[in-house]
């Protein structure tokens, strides 16, 4: 039963990064911080799938842990990025 939680969570992290992605292939910085917003999202899906699949027996704790410190990591990440396009954005428009 492991294995089906490496398949959703491969599915939902690679909607993570396409998210990501399609926000920067289009024009605009409010389009990107849309879509920075909707991979968030998407990452905090994947976070409640994997407590759930713990909680039902699918992942074992230690594995749970570990995949959910991943994604943790990833949401810190996803946050920067957020903060430094905004900040990046104020800099711009104030001068």
């Amino acid at each position: 039963m492991a294995s089906r939680g490496r398949v959703i969570r491969g599915y939902k992290d690679l909607e993570v990064w396409q998210k990501a992605a399609e926000g920067r292939g289009r024009f605009g910085l409010g389009s990107f911080l849309y879509h920075l917003s909707v991979a968030t999202g998407s990452l905090m899906e994947v976070e409640t799938q994997f407590l759930i699949a713990e909680r039902l027996g699918y992942v074992d704790t230690a594995q749970a842990k570990a995949v959910l410190g991943e994604l943790g990591e990833v949401r810190r990440l996803l946050g920067g990025m957020v903060r430094a396009l905004r900040t990046k954005d104020k800099e711009s428009t104030t001068r």
